[in-house]
């Protein structure tokens, strides 16, 4: 039998939360107008390349402090965790990402979970994994599922994105994420392990693409 914690991280990582996911390609769309992703493998390549530095290295020890500064009660430490957040973002579609998405996370954080103090949404509408973790934290789901839930979120986000712009059937979408699925799970469990030095990703290509398609002649995503 399904716990409720499991069908509120359902509800956290689901396509229909109210945070415009769906609008944002975080640069696929110019990668693939360049022909650097043009098929299951090379999108099976984009993801794997972003999933080892971008969020093996950076989102999901991110994640793991924002949860825990929550846990702690540590206001302190979660606004500089936050803050640390939005200067990883390299471009400024990206930033302009992190701070929307953080804004809709506030706005369903006060329907949802009406007696969080206003002295923790006030960074959360910064970054919006903050709110992710925030929401996480308070309906007390274990970290690892939700460090797995936020990646596979991410992971259907970009492989939906690819069906409508390589483009790709929804059959070999599917195929892509079950190529991806031990992957994310090894991510995971490496990122959880990351000390503070080791914290840091870099992914130039992903910065480079971000940046370009801020002046893309023609776009369907946002970033």
């Amino acid at each position: 039998m399904l716990t409720d914690k499991k069908l509120r991280l359902f509800q956290l990582i689901s396509p229909s939360l109210p945070t415009g996911s769906f609008t944002y390609s975080q640069g696929l769309e110019w990668a693939v107008e360049q022909g650097w992703v043009h098929d299951r493998n090379s999108l099976g390549q984009w993801l794997a390349s972003l999933l080892f530095t971008c969020y093996r290295e950076l989102e999901i020890p991110l994640l793991r402090r924002l949860y825990t500064s929550c846990e702690g009660l540590d206001i302190e430490q979660f606004t500089s965790w936050c803050d640390f957040t939005l200067a990883s973002r390299e471009t400024r579609e990206l930033r302009e990402e992190e701070k929307t998405r953080g804004r809709a996370m506030v706005k369903l954080i006060k329907e949802l979970e009406p007696e969080i103090p206003e002295q923790w949404l006030k960074p959360t509408a910064s970054c919006q994994l903050a709110g992710f973790a925030l929401l996480a934290q308070r309906w007390q789901i274990e970290l690892e599922e939700v460090a797995l839930g936020y990646v596979w979120s991410w992971l259907e986000n970009m492989v939906m994105a690819a069906i409508k712009i390589v483009p790709l059937g929804q059959t070999t979408g599917q195929l892509a994420l079950i190529d991806l699925g031990e992957e994310a799970a090894r991510a995971v469990e490496e990122g959880l392990a990351m000390t503070d030095e080791q914290l840091g990703g870099s992914c130039p290509y992903l910065a480079l693409s971000s940046s370009l398609h801020e002046t893309q002649y023609t776009r369907l995503f946002r970033s």
